[in-house]
């Protein structure tokens, strides 16, 4: 399986920190925001890792991360997203890379207090379809809400008004390779950018959609408040902490 880090975007609800870099380049604790999902990757096996960047600072990744030796990889790719198309058209980007195999994509600003081992795992048991990662919170009208029943996921809704449930889709999703034509087929929505959702519901729809409950915090880092929150929780407790040994 390979990695796709989504690190694009203009950071605009962190200005003015993000008119000199990339949001994802900002400090997290004692690291860069970038390094976390990274480091989530690389210890649930995943050492195949491209991130798709965007913006006037993306140089900067390069010169912070190099070809990945600060975390045992070999090789570090990188790819450019034009414009802010959204995050389905960003994922597209990795499409040659990929070569056919499996993905998994985590957003550039998410962090979790476990690791995605057991996820991976399953993953790769699962002949076809994708997986996403839900977690429980209290304001799910802010994020994608998914409806289930037992292990089906019946829906997801972008932002509902009235939440079917308090189960949020977290920025980190598992994909077969079908997921690119899926992306080309996609129409934008009122945003104009190609929605991630709408690839979850393709799957949903196509009935190879799992999913997994995620045990420990999560948070993202896209706001002055959760850039906040999220040093705090790491600075408790650390972050992609390993429960079993990491995959091989």
């Amino acid at each position: 399986m390979k990695g796709v880090i989504l690190a694009g975007g203009l950071g605009t609800r962190l200005f003015p920190l993000t008119k000199i870099t990339n949001k994802h380049l900002l400090p997290v604790y004692d690291r860069p925001m970038i390094y976390y999902p990274i480091e989530a990757l690389v210890r649930a096996g995943v050492t195949d890792i491209m991130v798709v960047t965007g913006g006037r600072k993306s140089g900067d990744f390069l010169s912070l991360l190099g070809n990945g030796e600060d975390f045992e990889l070999k090789h570090l790719n990188y790819t450019y997203q034009k414009g802010e198309g959204g995050i389905a058209e960003a994922l597209g980007l990795a499409e040659h890379w990929a070569a056919g195999d499996k993905i998994c994509v985590i957003l550039g600003d998410n962090i979790i207090q476990r690791n995605i081992v057991k996820m991976v795992r399953d993953f790769e048991a699962q002949e076809v379809g994708a997986k996403i990662l839900l977690k429980e919170v209290p304001d799910p009208e802010r994020f994608g809400v998914a409806e289930i029943d037992g292990d089906k996921v019946l829906s997801i809704v972008e932002k509902p008004k009235d939440p079917a449930t308090n189960l949020a889709v977290i920025g980190i999703y598992m994909y077969d390779p079908r997921v690119f034509q899926v992306i080309k087929e996609l129409e934008p929505s009122e945003r104009g950018e190609l929605e991630i959702t709408d690839v979850n519901n393709w799957y949903i729809r196509d009935g190879s959609m799992t999913y997994e409950v995620l045990d420990g915090w999560w948070t993202d880092a896209g706001t002055f408040d959760s850039l906040l929150h999220a040093s705090e929780l790491v600075s408790q407790g650390g972050a992609n902490l390993v429960d079993e040994p990491v995959a091989k």
